[in-house]
C-alpha cells in the first residue's frame, strides 16, 4: 500500500469543521436571526446548493471579480455547466420567476441562512465555504423599505452586542444617470492608469466603477481623486436618495455618506449600504446590500423591483460575543441493569415533554456518573437506582445551586420546565 493511502484525510484547504460546543454558538446565533426576520414579516425560502453557470453570470455580471475569479464551476456528466452559489439573489430571482410567486398575495419577503462558495485567498473568518444570512424584498420600491431595511440590520446587530458599528451608504444611480458617470470616470482612471494595478488597469475598459473595489492602498488612493457617482443622479434617483437618508435620520441612525460604496456586484441600482464593525480590522463589513431594481427583468420575469443584504455569518460571529444561555438538559444517572431500563423509559418521557435528556449506557458508579453530568454542564441531573425504582420517586439535582429533592418524574418535569 502506498505512503499516500495510509495519509489521514484532511478537509479541503479553505473549508472546515464546526464543532460543538461552537456549533450551539451558531444555532443560537441563526435561531436569533430568523426571530428578528421573522418579526419583520420575512418568510424563509431554500433553493439548490448549485444551480446554471449562466444564472450567475448574467445576475452576479460577468465583469465582477465574483465572477471572473472566484466561482467554482463544473461540468456535470450531462456535459452541463454548474456552478456553487458565490451569493444568494440570483438563486431567489429565479425561484420567484419560476414558481410564478410574484402571482401569489404573499408578501415576497425572504430570508436564508446556509453555504456559499468563493475561491479566494483563505485568511482569518474568510473561508472557500463560508455562511450568509441573506434577507430580500421584492416590489416595494419605496424608500422607506430601504430605511427599514438598514434600521432591521443595524438592531440585530446591537441586540447581538457587537460593538464599533458604523452605516455607511451611498447611491449608485440607475441605467439612466450612470453611462454618463461611467464615461466621466473612465476618463478620470485613465489619467490614473500609471497608478492603478494590472487589475484596475483591465477594469477601465469592462466597467471602472469596479475600480472601488480595489483593496489595494494605491489604487484606494487614486480613487479618492475620481468624481463621485452622487454628483451624477437623476432627478428620479436623486429624489429615493434624499427621502431615504431623512429617513434613516428619522429613525435616529447615525450613518456616513461614503461616495466610493459600490459594493462587489454588478447589479446594483440606487441604495447602496454596509455596516461595519471596527473589530473586523481592514476587512472590516460585517453585512452590505442594496436595491436591484432591473434585475427580475434582466432575467425574463416582471418589472419588478428589490432589495436586501447579506451577512457573512462568519464574521458575525467574530465579532458578537458569546450569547449568555446556559446549557439546559438533564443527565439521569442509572445504576445496576434495571434502573438503566428504567432510566431509557424516564428519557423517553422528558424527551416527549420538551426536555432535551442525556443517557450514556456505559455501567460507571454513582460518583462518575455526577462528575460527567458535571463535566458535561448538564442543568440538572436524575438518579435512578434500586430504592427509587421501588419508591416511584427519583433524586433531581439543581447541578448550578446544588439543591436536591426526591420528586415523582411529573414533580421532575414541572421543575424542569416551570
Amino acid at each position: 500500500m502506498s505512503q499516500s493511502k495510509n495519509k489521514e484525510p484532511s478537509s479541503i484547504k479553505g473549508t472546515r469543521d464546526i464543532l460543538p460546543p461552537e456549533s450551539r454558538k451558531w444555532q443560537k446565533a441563526e435561531r436569533f436571526l430568523q426571530r428578528i426576520f421573522e418579526s419583520y414579516g420575512y418568510k424563509e425560502i431554500r433553493t439548490p446548493v448549485f444551480e446554471s453557470t449562466e444564472l450567475f453570470e448574467k445576475g452576479t455580471g460577468e465583469t465582477s471579480d465574483v465572477v471572473i475569479k472566484e466561482m467554482y464551476t463544473f461540468a456535470d456528466k450531462g456535459g452541463r455547466s454548474l456552478t456553487l452559489r458565490p451569493e444568494y439573489t440570483p438563486s431567489i430571482v429565479r425561484s420567484i420567476i419560476e414558481n410564478r410567486l410574484y402571482l401569489k398575495p404573499d408578501l415576497m419577503r425572504f430570508y436564508f441562512i446556509g453555504p456559499m462558495f468563493r475561491y479566494d485567498k483563505p485568511q482569518k473568518g474568510r473561508y472557500r465555504q463560508f455562511h450568509q444570512a441573506d434577507i430580500e424584498v421584492f416590489g416595494e420600491k419605496d424608500p422607506e423599505v430601504d430605511a427599514e431595511i438598514v434600521e432591521m440590520a443595524y438592531t440585530l446587530l446591537k441586540k447581538l452586542g457587537v460593538k464599533n458599528i458604523k452605516i455607511l451608504i451611498n447611491s449608485v444611480g440607475c441605467r439612466k444617470c450612470r453611462p454618463e458617470y461611467h464615461k466621466k470616470l473612465k476618463t478620470e482612471a485613465e489619467k490614473q492608469r500609471a497608478r492603478l494595478c494590472e487589475d484596475c488597469r483591465r477594469k477601465i475598459d469592462t466597467n471602472p466603477l469596479r475600480i472601488f473595489d480595489c483593496k489595494k492602498d494605491t489604487c484606494r488612493n487614486a480613487a479618492l481623486g475620481f468624481p463621485k457617482i452622487t454628483d451624477f443622479l437623476c432627478a428620479e434617483c436623486q429624489s429615493h436618495f434624499e427621502k431615504f437618508r431623512s429617513l434613516l435620520d428619522f429613525y435616529g441612525l447615525k450613518y456616513s455618506v461614503d461616495p466610493q460604496l459600490v459594493r462587489g456586484l454588478d447589479y446594483y441600482t440606487k441604495t447602496t449600504f454596509e455596516i461595519t464593525s471596527s473589530k473586523l480590522g481592514a476587512q472590516d463589513a460585517v453585512l452590505g446590500g442594496g436595491r436591484y431594481d432591473e434585475m427580475m427583468k434582466d432575467f425574463g420575469g416582471p418589472d419588478i423591483c428589490g432589495i436586501g443584504f447579506a451577512m457573512g455569518m462568519e464574521r458575525l460571529l467574530s465579532v458578537m460575543p458569546d450569547i449568555d444561555e446556559p446549557e439546559k438538559f438533564l443527565y439521569i444517572v442509572h445504576i445496576g441493569e434495571e434502573a438503566k431500563k428504567v432510566s431509557m423509559k424516564l428519557a423517553q418521557y422528558f424527551r416527549e415533554n420538551g426536555v432535551e435528556c442525556v443517557l450514556e449506557y456505559k455501567d460507571r458508579k454513582l460518583k462518575k456518573q455526577m462528575s460527567r453530568a458535571d463535566k458535561l454542564k448538564a442543568a440538572w441531573s436524575l438518579v435512578v437506582g434500586e430504592e427509587e425504582i421501588e419508591k416511584n420517586k427519583y433524586q433531581l439535582k439543581d447541578m448550578r445551586t446544588g439543591d436536591q429533592k426526591e420528586v415523582t418524574k411529573e414533580e421532575a418535569l414541572k421543575r424542569m420546565i416551570g
